[in-house]
């Protein structure tokens, strides 16, 4: 069994907003008692207390991993709907006391759900539409694909000190940013 320390942090908080659990469009789990793990360098992580997941849908599977930091952890496969996902959900049944918080609550294996997080819908919760991104980027002769963004900061130029530019632009109208 090892500690937390600073070589090797492990934080425990409750999530500010309600989150919900989707496993291919329908709702496995929904609570306001959430408490986020994070640790060291990896991804944070929600648990959910049992009550509050629809564990009809959860079975129990033989796979038990350890944790140096947390303990043994059991795990669950998730059926639902004629889809199977083996040992996609853990639990620290009996953890360190470092980690008592976790005890007997559930996580997800993010790839195989999607996290609904307060008034946000799953789909708002994820990253940026990349295509929206790539068609404001050089198509390859030197222009844009689409029309160009509005600024998000001042031109350099704008900001005069002493009746000069702060920033010379020796490549202005070179097609240089």
């Amino acid at each position: 069994m090892k500690t937390p320390d600073e070589n090797h942090p492990i934080t425990l908080e409750r999530e500010q907003a309600r989150v919900r659990v989707l496993f291919e469009g329908h709702e496995i789990a929904d609570s306001a008692d959430v408490i986020v793990l994070r640790e060291a360098g990896y991804p944070p992580v929600r648990y959910f207390p049992r009550d509050d997941v629809r564990m009809m849908f959860l079975r129990r599977t033989d796979k038990v991993t350890h944790c140096p930091y947390k303990g043994a952890a059991a795990y669950f496969t998730i059926y639902r709907d004629g889809q199977v996902i083996d040992n996609a959900v853990w639990s620290y049944e009996d953890p360190y006391s470092a980690v008592g918080g976790i005890g007997g609550r559930v996580a997800f294996y993010p790839q195989h759900v999607e996290f609904q997080v307060g008034d946000l819908a799953a789909e708002e919760t994820d990253a940026i539409d990349v295509n929206a991104v790539v068609r404001h980027t050089d198509s390859g002769a030197g222009t844009s694909q689409a029309e160009r963004w509005a600024p998000t900061v001042e031109d350099p130029s704008s900001q005069i000190v002493d009746e000069a530019p702060v920033v010379a632009q020796p490549y202005r109208e070179t097609g240089s940013i």
